[in-house]
């Protein structure tokens, strides 16, 4: 067995902490969540500061934030210069691999138009960013029997659920990598929303008959939301067999005892709370940004310890570096975290993340929905394009039903939390305008050729290798 960690990173799509068990959710049992934080280290502050899937995804694969990789909307294509965690790893002879959700690309564009049937392909070469084996999509919903990106412009199908045939790839590739060390992302589309047919019938015979949703969520939405939640806790079930069945094949083959395993997402869905639409994120509530993220790595990291220790998904990749030896890219705009999770008592920690939110539109530029934030360990400071303030007490009024902002008593917080804003939107060249005055950004390949600092490079130009020292 290599001396250097591998990492395993599952990545299931849209999964909110507030649905989990570890969180509070008592409808369903996830034994599986519940094993590996027993193993592992529970972070109860993991946020994803802009709760939509490419800028999202762009910011756990670079290291970088939105204002940088100029990925503000979704189905935008990735520069091919940016620095990827798996050109990290590569470059220290770590074996690569990504299964499953892409969605750094446009692939089948507009996706929706085409019929399931059709392939999502990802072009070789930079547009994966480095990683080698490639058993991945851009963006469909197609959950049973659906399809991925092959070799030799191919596609190849999975049979059956898409959390059972993406494993099946993931045990392929680590398989086949032998005693090599190993870096691999498995991104399962659920618990998104499907227009097609959510999950096997077996997870929903292990739901209540009647379930209950918390009282942020309006009277006129508690039908859609909980005709949504059936659907959802489903996937949930689905993910959690597939996170116990993945755990079962690496503790088979010893390679649990040297792999760091990372479970999180790339945002969570407001399932209706503050009269948001169930299946929407991109908003600065708990439910869009608090994701769950459970770290396991036997000797090293302690064992069932919640930490509230604040983690950007930007600061997965200098993190995973730190814990691995790796260096970490001067490119890298996230922090690395590795001593706070050790439990260091000196380790310093962020005080504050920016969050944020471009588009009415997950896939166009629609003026409507923009506003920044702050999230501390304790509140949540946000300010919309017009002017509304909000700001909310996130431990003493965890559904954040009231809204403090304007309140005499927290005036002098509220004039804190905008001087924080003002500093960490400096930090990223960032304002507050309209997001039609960003359409720029993008060519008319959606490829990216500015960003808030100006003017980018070719969008297909080699990377910078020297950063990577």
């Amino acid at each position: 067995m290599s001396e250097k960690p591998n990492i395993v990173f599952l990545f299931p799509d849209q999964l909110r902490a507030a649905s989990i068990p570890l969180f509070g959710e008592n409808q369903i049992a996830t034994p599986n969540m519940d094993q590996l934080a027993q193993e592992g280290i529970l972070l109860t502050n993991s946020i994803t500061p802009c709760p939509v899937c490419t800028p999202s995804r762009a910011m756990l694969t670079t290291g970088r934030h939105p204002q940088t990789t100029g990925h503000l909307i979704n189905s935008t294509r990735t520069r091919h210069s940016e620095i990827s965690i798996a050109d990290a790893f590569a470059h220290q002879g770590y074996k690569t691999g990504w299964v499953g959700k892409w969605h750094l690309h446009t692939g089948v564009w507009p996706a929706i138009d085409q019929m399931p049937q059709h392939p999502d392909w990802i072009p070789e070469g930079r547009d994966r960013l480095g990683f080698q084996y490639w058993r991945a999509y851009n963006q469909h919903m197609v959950y049973f029997n659906g399809f991925v990106s092959g070799d030799d412009w191919d596609y190849r199908r999975w049979e059956g659920y898409e959390t059972d045939g993406l494993l099946n790839y993931g045990i392929e590739f680590m398989d086949q990598v032998g005693d090599d060390p190993f870096l691999l992302f498995l991104s399962p589309h659920p618990p998104h929303y499907t227009p097609y047919q959510f999950a096997p019938e077996k997870f929903y015979e292990a739901l209540p008959d009647k379930l209950t949703l918390p009282d942020n969520v309006p009277p006129e939405w508690q039908e859609e939301s909980l005709e949504m939640y059936r659907h959802y806790l489903a996937m949930i079930l689905a993910v959690d067999e597939m996170l116990g069945n993945l755990m079962d094949y690496l503790k088979r083959t010893g390679k649990d005892k040297n792999t760091i395993f990372v479970f999180s997402s790339d945002h969570g869905s407001q399932v209706g709370a503050h009269g948001v639409r169930p299946w929407q994120k991109k908003n600065p509530y708990e439910e869009s940004i608090k994701v769950p993220t459970i770290v396991r790595y036997p000797g090293v990291l302690e064992s069932g310890v919640r930490k509230d220790t604040l983690t950007s998904i930007v600061d997965f990749f200098p993190t995973l570096c730190g814990l691995a030896g790796i260096p970490i890219p001067r490119s890298v705009e996230g922090k690395d975290l590795s001593a706070s999770w050790l439990g260091n008592d000196n380790a310093q920690e962020q005080e504050a993340l920016l969050i944020m939110n471009f588009s009415n539109k997950f896939d166009w530029f629609e003026n409507g929905a923009e506003w920044r934030g702050v999230r501390t360990k304790t509140h949540t400071y946000v300010k919309r394009l017009d002017g509304t303030i909000e700001l909310y007490d996130n431990l003493n009024d965890p559904l954040q039903n009231q809204n403090l902002a304007g309140q005499a008593s927290h005036h002098p917080l509220e004039q804190q939390m905008e001087e924080k804003l003002k500093d960490l939107m400096n930090q990223r060249g960032d304002r507050l305008l309209p997001c039609t005055d960003s359409k720029n950004w993008l060519d008319h390949q959606r490829r990216v050729v500015r960003n808030a600092f100006g003017p980018l490079s070719d969008p297909e130009s080699i990377p910078d290798w020297s950063l990577l020292h």
